[in-house]
């Protein structure tokens, strides 16, 4: 907050960073020592309670919004896609490691999907073009993870382009890939609000083949769009084979449990190219 009168003061009261100095470094007795005595936003235990989780909700909304606010970042192109599908780099490794036929035919499988790894490159490397005023057209966020994610803020770098991770704590290691920007890179524990953080600034929607992680994105943000809770957006799905072969979503509408318009509420693809002309022609760019 600005102050209105430079000859005055800006505040009155220390900042949290001065008490917490002052605070780190008590005079040792029985009561400082005692974890009672510790600052509340410095006491681990205290937060970590279950009690507390409606403010951990707060935190983890808080901390990525700041600092996506204080980085001008408004309009986001959202991949989402597996963890599993290696690169191209990485294909004869797979293979390789296949011991037994039904590994050989997964891992054939999940190589013969290694070309979207490419294809989400480029369209990230696409999306963070400028426009005629020098302004990003889009800030690629991904999963921050390998694969899929890993291509998305792989084109983003290409592009000399800053790119945002939204990690996930999970019991395996998942540590984030070498192309995110360091300062947007965030760290999550609560799968709700990282998903909320990925739809809040998006514009657009690239989703790859993956397993039950994606298909939670995408059928979310199918229902927020379908229910009016979000405004529609472009929403690309890529591998026309893999979603016609995983999801009948003719079917559904031949059901009733959807309706046929619901069916324009995305578009199955398959180039970076005949993607971003999609998103181009929904912007009027």
């Amino acid at each position: 907050m600005t102050n209105p009168n430079p000859h005055l003061p800006p505040r009155i009261f220390p900042t949290a960073r001065e008490e917490a100095r002052i605070a780190a470094t008590p005079t040792a007795n029985a009561q400082t020592e005692h974890p009672a005595y510790a600052l509340a936003f410095q006491d681990n235990d205290f937060l970590l309670r279950d009690d507390l989780r409606p403010v951990r909700f707060q935190l983890e909304l808080l901390k990525a919004e700041l600092a996506l606010s204080e980085a001008g970042i408004d309009a986001m192109f959202v991949f989402y896609g597996s963890a599993r599908i290696p690169s191209p780099e990485e294909a004869e490794g797979v293979l390789a490691r296949a011991k037994t036929p039904e590994e050989r035919a997964i891992a054939e499988r999940l190589v013969a999907k290694s070309r979207y790894y490419d294809v989400a490159r480029e369209l990230a490397r696409l999306a963070s073009c400028k426009d005629d005023k020098g302004e990003r057209c889009f800030t690629v966020c991904s999963g921050g993870g390998p694969s899929m994610m890993e291509a998305a803020n792989r084109g983003a770098f290409d592009a000399g382009a800053p790119s945002v991770g939204l990690n996930i704590v999970l019991p395996f290691e998942q540590v984030p890939n070498p192309y995110v920007t360091p300062g947007l890179s965030f760290q999550f524990h609560y799968f709700a609000l990282r998903k909320m953080h990925f739809l809040m600034r998006a514009k657009a929607v690239a989703v790859f083949p993956g397993g039950f992680g994606t298909f939670d994105e995408l059928f979310e943000l199918l229902t927020l769009v379908q229910t009016g809770k979000v405004a529609p957006l472009p929403i690309l799905l890529y591998g026309r084979d893999f979603w016609n072969t995983v999801v009948n979503f003719e079917a559904l509408a031949d059901e009733g449990v959807i309706a046929r318009s619901d069916l324009a509420l995305f578009h199955i693809v398959e180039t970076a190219e005949e993607g971003w002309a999609i998103v181009k022609e929904r912007f009027g760019m």
